[in-house]
């Protein structure tokens, strides 16, 4: 009988999908992401060039890739365009990367045109990374959706970056 149980749980674990899809509605700022496993969420102050800014975030990891939303508030003094530039290199500098495998233009529906920026490069313990960035600009506020992981698949990434809008 403890045989059958055990292999009951195996195979609805087996059964259990890594990337379970599901939306999320953040109230402030008003939008919708797609993310496939529960959400942190926070806010904290960070430096970024040279200025301290209040970052918000929602995200979470499944199956070895984060997956995260972050947000700013644009800095006075700034364009959308020069805050998202200084937050690109920011992220390639963090990931060690030395320049953008890709980098084009982001257009979706409900969405500003933004940023989109694909690179590799290493975790602090060494180990390689690969790492998918759209960037965009609305309202008086600057965005981040980030995925990270050892092997980035179009299954992991392009149901996040397509599920992100403005309602």
């Amino acid at each position: 009988m403890r045989v059958l149980v055990l292999c009951g749980i195996c195979l609805l674990a087996a059964c259990q999908p890594t990337l379970n899809w599901r939306e999320i509605r953040v109230d402030s700022p008003s939008l919708i992401l797609m993310l496939p496993c529960k959400p942190d969420r926070g806010s904290r102050p960070v430096s970024l060039a040279g200025r301290q800014v209040t970052m918000s975030m929602v995200g979470c990891e499944a199956g070895g890739t984060t997956f995260a939303l972050a947000w700013t508030d644009l800095p006075a003094g700034l364009s959308g365009p020069e805050w998202i530039g200084h937050w690109k290199q920011a992220t390639l500098a963090n990931m060690r990367a030395a320049a953008p495998a890709l980098e084009q233009p982001w257009t979706a529906p409900s969405l500003p045109q933004g940023l989109r920026v694909q690179a590799a490069g290493q975790r602090p313990d060494g180990a390689a990374i690969q790492g998918q960035a759209g960037y965009l600009a609305r309202g008086g506020q600057v965005f981040q959706a980030v995925v990270y992981g050892d092997r980035l698949t179009a299954d992991a990434v392009e149901p996040f970056f397509g599920g992100l809008k403005f309602p």
